[in-house]
């Protein structure tokens, strides 16, 4: 309403004057549904034009008028998707904020949903979190635009443009190479979500049990997979292979933890609260406690929540998951100072790809460096999880979980294991692969 206004704000003469370039204009708008209400208002006729021009240029005759009344508050219709409470109209709809953030996120990333029912669930305000796929479905029907998404966000992109307050933050040839060889590494050894076809099970979704034996064959089956697909990510890592092989076992051993939990926090749905495995496995919190997580279970499901606002994709994670890997201040390296310089353009490459892609959001770097920090801490409970896990599974630890996530002396069983391992030298080869003692060939052939 007040845009239209301001159409008429010169003067009297354009406002009441019936021979003005603007001539019956307010009457025709005051036919529109913006103007409702102002028809039964008394304008001034074209007649008191006079009165008025000579009103205004006697300061002394002038007489106040009184303050308008404030708009009454708008009433909104409810969520067309969910029928909750609206806070206003979004991407051409009536919605609610939950809708409107889950059709936001869900165009932006370019989200894949998949129905485990009929494909034609009730969605609302209590259903609402159930099934995404048809929500999102729902969304689409109801009239929600991804055209109003994608404007939205170029919209905002373009204001910050105009502002010229922030550099432009320029790749040179070798970071932009560096960055899609990292991105590269990581999207072929760990599928994205919406690659995946989901599966669930019942077993023991309800309750938790210190351990469900059935879940823990298939997790760990799982993590061993997952451990070979990070050993195969490291080396593809420019530079990784030119180390020492001490130097990569060593920080293959420090980080492996470190980046399984990265990638299994970022398979997180919060709405079914939810992980998903890279075969498609997807268990609940309850679950997750019973495969073995057990203690550990509720904080990395915090970590995972954190993640979220983040908003990283692969490329990010991928950068993230190598400066976890590279980093000199690990126990034992033979060469620091090389895997210091060898992290240097690692960071610089994150820094400037997480700038460039949120050029509005300055800090969204060093928030993703102090996730580092926080899975190192997961990682040291996870290392005390393994020990007590050990003395609950009815077998040995599977070699290469025992080899890559702690000292092998830890597991020791005096009965049937080897004593431990001494400390790796060159001649030592990277784990990856499931052998005795955890050992797998030469990092420069296939796991």
């Amino acid at each position: 309403m007040y845009d239209c206004m301001e159409t008429f704000a010169p003067g009297p003469r354009r406002l009441y004057g019936a021979a003005g370039p603007g001539a019956g204009l307010l009457r025709r708008a005051t036919g529109s549904s913006c103007f409702a209400g102002l028809e039964s208002f008394a304008w001034p006729q074209p007649a008191s034009l006079q009165s008025v021009e000579t009103q205004s240029t006697s300061s002394e005759e002038m007489v106040p008028s009184s303050p308008s009344p404030p708009p009454p508050p708008r009433v909104y219709k409810p969520c067309f998707v969910c029928n909750d409470k609206s806070s206003g109209y979004h991407y051409g709809v009536s919605s609610c904020e939950g809708c409107k953030g889950f059709f936001r996120r869900s165009i932006q990333k370019n989200m894949v949903y998949t129905c485990h029912r009929d494909k034609n669930c009730i969605i609302n305000k209590v259903t609402r979190n159930r099934c995404q796929y048809c929500r999102l479905q729902k969304c689409f029907e109801v009239g929600m635009s991804k055209e109003a998404v994608r404007n939205d966000r170029n919209k905002k992109k373009k204001e910050v443009k105009e502002e010229g307050s922030l550099d432009s933050y320029e790749l040179s040839p070798q970071l932009e190479e560096l960055i899609t060889k990292v991105s590269k590494a990581h999207q072929e050894t760990f599928p994205s979500l919406c690659q995946l076809g989901k599966y669930t099970t019942n077993s023991s979704a309800d309750h938790r049990v210190q351990l469900d034996l059935g879940l823990w064959d298939k997790f760990s089956e799982l993590a061993t997979k997952c451990i070979i697909k990070i050993v195969e990510f490291a080396k593809r890592l420019p530079g990784f292979t030119g180390l020492s092989i001490a130097d990569q076992i060593t920080l293959l051993k420090a980080a492996c933890l470190d980046i399984l939990m990265l990638r299994i926090c970022t398979r997180y749905t919060p709405e079914q609260d939810t992980m998903t495995f890279s075969d498609g496995l997807t268990l609940n919190r309850t679950q997750m406690h019973n495969a073995g997580f057990g203690p550990l279970t509720d904080l990395v499901f915090a970590f995972a929540g954190q993640l979220l606002p983040l908003e990283m994709d692969d490329t990010e994670t991928g950068l993230l998951s190598a400066i976890c890997l590279i980093c000199g201040d690990r126990m034992d390296l033979e060469e620091p100072e090389k895997v210091d310089k060898l992290q240097e353009p690692l960071l610089e490459a994150l820094r400037l790809y997480a700038r460039r892609r949120r050029p509005s959001q300055p800090y969204m770097f060093p928030r993703m460096l102090m996730k580092i920090t926080d899975l190192r801490g997961i990682s040291t409970k996870g290392a005390e999880r393994a020990i007590t896990l050990k003395m609950e599974i009815p077998g040995p630890m599977p070699p290469l979980i025992r080899e890559m996530l702690e000292n092998p002396e830890m597991f020791e069983d005096d009965s049937s294991q080897p004593g431990p391992h001494p400390k790796a030298s060159s001649k030592d080869e990277v784990p990856g692969g499931q052998g005795r003692g955890g050992r797998s060939p030469h990092p420069d052939q296939g796991p």
